[in-house]
């Protein structure tokens, strides 16, 4: 038995020194490695859904701002279609949750709203509250939101005076209404206007905007004649204009909804009322504004929240432009800005719930007061009051039934039309303002350039060349020069080959200097 112990022993130790490369093994080379195969990254599993995010919002469907509301609600759902069938969802720590938006109609009426928005938080028993189209209906919503401690975000409610009421809970991604007007004004002042006449609707938002226009007709040396108000609803503005006609002013500022965009622009030309510049809020950014008012509208200056031609982007819809695509895909319309500000208004609480990983309102509220993005609509970020605090305002102008951007700067389509002409004129204004006067070339601007056409760099310099003269063939033949003041002048490049040699370059760069006297150098590749 110890001698058969003995040999079992014996036998595993063998084995072991074999399996471990032990002196009993022969000492080869060891095999050339195969480099080893990248294996595919394993698909990742969808995130199972963990409930329902319910959001609430009483948005019109009937009433005055019916038109508003349609934008309102067609951009939420923009933004719930995309986050329930593209991004799958909110996430919410590790979890994933579907989104659904319980609407009612407020009618237009405030005291429907609260009731409504009171409805959603006791009896449907929403999660987050979206707001309503109008300072006036957003008002009556945040009142009561803040009384049930409930989170609303709204894009479509923009008087200060919302955000001066010390309230927790009410945030707003869309520029103040008191810079509503600072852009067309400050347009206008620089093309030579003096005088300013302001009518404005006597509620929450055209309040802000008259008293903003106010404010900046005295930044920029503009002397306002009159100011007047009338009642929400009015059905005639003649008296007004007629006042208004008399004093003969430079620009007239209208601050209202929608439908009194209309009775501004019919009032005038009815009375023959021919202001320079005429500048109305909502309307004038509203293709059904242009629809509705034909050659009439033209000319017409408005603010805007937002544009497609902007050049803001966010990862989540993309750029402003990518946006309108989606938007017209979906509705087979145009979208206007309360359009655009609702879905942001969306984006923007899915945002900071994201971060704070969860649904308490304490949280998402410390995540909205830190949110600090920049979306398709533009950036945002709440002040302590609510305010977004670092969105500029644009501005657009009516010119040949086409909406144009006119402000701001970097996203400008085109230049303003100051001043507008005359009722009596203005098919054939309209139709000449086009056929300017091009204006006469003053001489030549001489660039020059040291490309390899040869060498080392002989492929590269090709692209470079074709690069420079692209630009070119476009800046005389298209864009027919380059301004300098009020001058035109024309482009040529004259280019030399490096070779691809530092010491070549070097020479020819110096008898560009200063045997061709070119003005300015382009780089060699």
């Amino acid at each position: 038995m110890k001698r058969f112990l003995t040999l079992s022993i014996l036998l595993i130790l063998l084995v072991s020194l074999a399996a471990c490369g032990g002196a009993a093994q022969p000492t080869t080379a060891p095999a050339k490695e195969e480099p080893a195969k990248e294996e595919p990254a394993p698909a990742e599993e969808p995130m199972e859904m963990a409930g329902t995010i319910k959001l609430g919002a009483a948005v019109s469907e009937s009433g005055k701002y019916a038109r508003e509301g349609k934008d309102t609600r067609q951009g939420y759902n923009l933004w719930l279609d995309w986050v329930n069938n593209e991004k799958g969802g909110i996430q919410v720590g590790d979890k994933m949750y579907a989104v659904e938006i319980v609407y009612y109609d407020d009618e237009g009426d405030p005291d429907t709203t609260a009731k409504l928005v009171e409805k959603l938080i006791t009896e449907d028993e929403v999660d987050f509250l979206l707001g309503p189209y109008s300072s006036g209906l957003t008002k009556s919503a945040s009142a009561i939101s803040e009384k049930y401690d409930m989170i609303m975000v709204e894009g479509n409610g923009s008087s200060e005076s919302l955000f001066e009421r010390g309230f927790q809970n009410l945030f707003a991604v869309l520029t103040p209404a008191g810079n509503y007007t600072q852009s067309a004004l400050q347009m206008v002042a620089d093309k030579g206007a003096k005088t300013v006449v302001i009518a404005y609707e006597d509620t929450a938002f055209p309040t802000s905007v008259a008293a903003g226009a106010e404010k900046w007709a005295a930044e920029y040396g503009l002397e306002v004649l009159a100011v007047e108000t009338y009642p929400k609803d009015v059905a005639d503005v003649s008296g007004i204009m007629t006042k208004f006609r008399d004093l003969e002013p430079d620009v007239f500022v209208g601050g209202g909804h929608f439908n009194d965009a209309l009775l501004f622009t019919r009032a005038a030309k009815e009375l023959d009322f021919n202001p320079k510049a005429m500048i109305i809020t909502v309307g004038p950014s509203n293709p059904e504004f242009v629809a509705e008012m034909g050659a009439d509208a033209d000319y017409i200056i408005g603010p805007t929240q937002w544009a497609s031609v902007m050049s803001y982007e966010d990862e989540w819809l993309g750029t402003a432009a990518e946006y309108q695509e989606r938007y017209v895909d979906m509705w087979g319309e145009v979208p206007t800005y309360q359009a655009a500000e609702s879905s942001a208004t969306a984006l923007a609480l899915m945002a900071a719930i994201e971060q704070a990983g969860s649904l308490e309102t304490a949280d998402v509220r410390d995540a909205l007061n830190a949110l600090d993005i920049t979306t398709f609509y533009g950036p945002i970020n709440f002040d302590e009051t609510g305010k977004n605090a670092g969105k500029p305002m644009g501005a657009v102008q009516v010119q040949s039934s086409e909406i144009k951007v006119i402000a701001p700067g970097g996203a400008a389509e085109t230049d303003i039309i100051y001043p507008m002409p005359a009722w009596s004129e203005r098919g054939e204004a309209m139709a000449a303002a086009p056929a300017e006067e091009p204006m006469e070339v003053a001489g030549t601007i001489k660039l020059g350039a040291a490309v390899s056409e040869s060498g080392k760099y002989a492929r590269e310099g090709k692209d470079t060349r074709q690069g420079y003269n692209l630009w070119l063939d476009w800046v005389n033949n298209e864009k027919g020069g380059i301004q300098v003041g009020d001058k035109l002048y024309e482009v040529e490049i004259v280019y030399y080959d490096d070779e691809g040699d530092p010491d070549t370059t070097a020479k020819l760069v110096e008898k560009l200097i200063t045997e061709d006297e070119v003005d300015f150098l382009l780089g060699p590749y």
